[in-house]
């Protein structure tokens, strides 16, 4: 749990550092936007990597390396001079914390499968939970380091994080799960290093041009859909993809989620990212107001989780978490200058519902939808798509407020997160696997 938080917490701490940071380098906040999707291209790109590897090195030796990695880009950033140091810290940050989730899942499986437990619920709520805890009190956390000390508190807190985790790990973890070194020297030699390349090309053009849409950045898109095109061909040709798209379109349910988690990502970092510099900003409200103005959405994901975490249930826990968030999207509509501060407070937890229901309904349904001897590299590839989301939420939050972030933004903002919602609960309702079993895809 404690390398699975890594993301999460750096993820929504950085919230509402964006308008302190962009004011201590004098950026705008489509130049503040790169540190959130800096750390998501880079997590992107590494989830299914480190998901691979922990399938086959076992989870010990990634979740250690991925510790270090976060202590180093804590000291980096921690000291950064200019902003695009401080971008480049959020990348190593991203691929430090890539190897937590997909540790964590792999390990549950292992045990579950050692004790014959069909689906340890308890495990995966427990889980879930704290990767959400840690993503909703984020802003509240990071609001009150930037009150203690400034924004380079937000970075520093990795260095004891990250030596915790890796204190810890060393100590505790269990190393079984590796192959042989033959089995580990073959990984090596037969991972597909150029359909890792490619992916990371078309990410990274895609990036470009939703930073700065426009005919200046056409050329971005056009390498996006290049290198897209290249890596698919060259997926469906290779004996171990990078990413097995055959295995992927085979699995309907499992694509499904993955569509799922892309939106109610999208949705929730864009009312994160979108909703905190607009408190600041629009609203006027300092960065400590602001995170505690946030905290809502902690408890009530928490008691949501809680309670109803244990259940095997999903297609419902999807359909009123959907709907939910096209309800906040629609109350961000309603924001003004003058919006009182019971109303904001009312919006975030609100938030807490579908935050608390879809994460969790998502994870389990990947659970049972996963051939289990992939397992890591499945859940890898599912925060992918919520790292996806979040850089789309980012770009979006971008091209809203422009210069500043005011109130004509932030309605900009909501009716992008009400179309996200809709399209989102439509797979949902269209997915009939989820109605055929309470276990969501155990008929797969």
């Amino acid at each position: 749990m404690l390398g699975a938080i890594l993301n999460p917490i750096n993820s929504s701490i950085i919230a509402v550092a964006l308008v302190p940071i962009g004011a201590a380098f004098g950026a705008r906040p489509a130049q503040t936007a790169w540190l959130v999707s800096a750390l998501y291209m880079a997590t992107a790109i590494g989830q299914p990597l480190v998901g691979r590897f922990v399938d086959v090195f076992g989870p010990k030796r990634l979740f250690l390396l991925g510790a270090f990695l976060t202590v180093i880009a804590g000291i980096i950033g921690t000291v950064a001079p200019t902003l695009w140091v401080l971008v480049v810290a959020r990348v190593i940050l991203g691929l430090g914390t890539c190897a937590g989730y997909p540790s964590a899942m792999s390990l549950i499986r292992k045990v579950a499968n050692h004790d014959h437990l069909e689906s340890p619920a308890g495990v995966l709520t427990a889980l879930s939970v704290t990767v959400q805890t840690i993503a909703a009190i984020g802003p509240t956390l990071g609001g009150l380091l930037i009150a203690l000390g400034g924004w380079r508190l937000t970075m520093a807190i990795n260095i004891p994080l990250g030596m915790a985790a890796l204190l810890l790990g060393w100590m505790m973890l269990p190393a079984y799960g590796a192959g042989t070194q033959q089995d580990e020297r073959e990984a090596l030699r037969s991972f597909d290093w150029a359909g890792t390349a490619l992916f990371a090309v078309a990410l990274l053009g895609l990036l470009l041009f939703l930073m700065a849409p426009g005919t200046s950045t056409l050329w971005s898109l056009a390498m996006a859909a290049s290198a897209g095109a290249a890596f698919a061909f060259h997926e469906l040709r290779v004996t171990a993809p990078f990413i097995d798209l055959r295995l992927l379109w085979g699995n309907l349910p499992l694509l499904a989620t993955y569509a799922r988690a892309l939106a109610a990502s999208t949705t929730s970092y864009a009312f994160i990212y979108g909703f905190s510099q607009w408190m600041e900003e629009g609203r006027g409200l300092s960065a400590s107001k602001t995170g505690l103005l946030l905290l809502p959405t902690f408890g009530v994901g928490i008691l949501v989780s809680t309670l109803w975490g244990r259940t095997p249930q999903v297609r419902g826990k999807l359909v009123v978490g959907g709907t939910l968030q096209a309800v906040v999207g629609s109350g961000l509509l309603l924001t003004s200058p003058g919006s009182p501060i019971w109303f904001l407070a009312a919006v975030t937890a609100l938030l807490g519902i579908p935050q608390g229901l879809l994460s969790l309904s998502n994870q389990n349904a990947l659970y049972h939808q996963a051939h289990p001897e992939s397992l890591g590299a499945s859940s890898g590839l599912l925060r992918t798509f919520q790292y996806f989301g979040a850089i789309i939420a980012s770009a979006a939050t971008g091209m809203a407020f422009g210069h500043r972030a005011d109130t004509t933004g932030m309605h900009e903002l909501a009716a992008f997160i009400i179309i996200v919602s809709t399209l989102a609960l439509l797979v949902t309702l269209l997915d009939r696997s989820l109605a055929l079993a309470p276990g969501a895809g155990k008929s797969r």
